[in-house]
């Protein structure tokens, strides 16, 4: 089933769509059953996570379209801002 970035954005209206955004960096760590995905974009300097239940191909260097809406993390006592990805297609 594949995801209309628009349905989604008129349904949840704090989501940002964007599209060709290149990817600088692609981490991904264990954490219980989940693969947590993070990614740093050009241009931007806060981090886009994402959770999968197996590991994804690198795509560091790759163009992406990323839906996504801004969260915070708290680490070590001190918040941070992070993006939440909902969906992500190689573009």
């Amino acid at each position: 089933m594949k995801s209309d970035p628009d349905k989604l954005l008129k349904k949840h209206k704090n989501l940002v769509h964007s599209e060709m955004l290149k990817v600088t960096s692609h981490v991904q760590r264990p954490a219980d059953d989940w693969i947590i995905n993070i990614l740093m974009i050009e241009g931007y300097d806060i981090p886009f996570k994402y959770k999968r239940k197996k590991k994804y191909k690198k795509i560091e260097g790759a163009r992406v379209n990323l839906t996504y809406y801004p969260d915070t993390e708290i680490v070590a006592g001190m918040e941070f801002e992070i993006m939440i990805v909902v969906r992500i297609k190689i573009a």
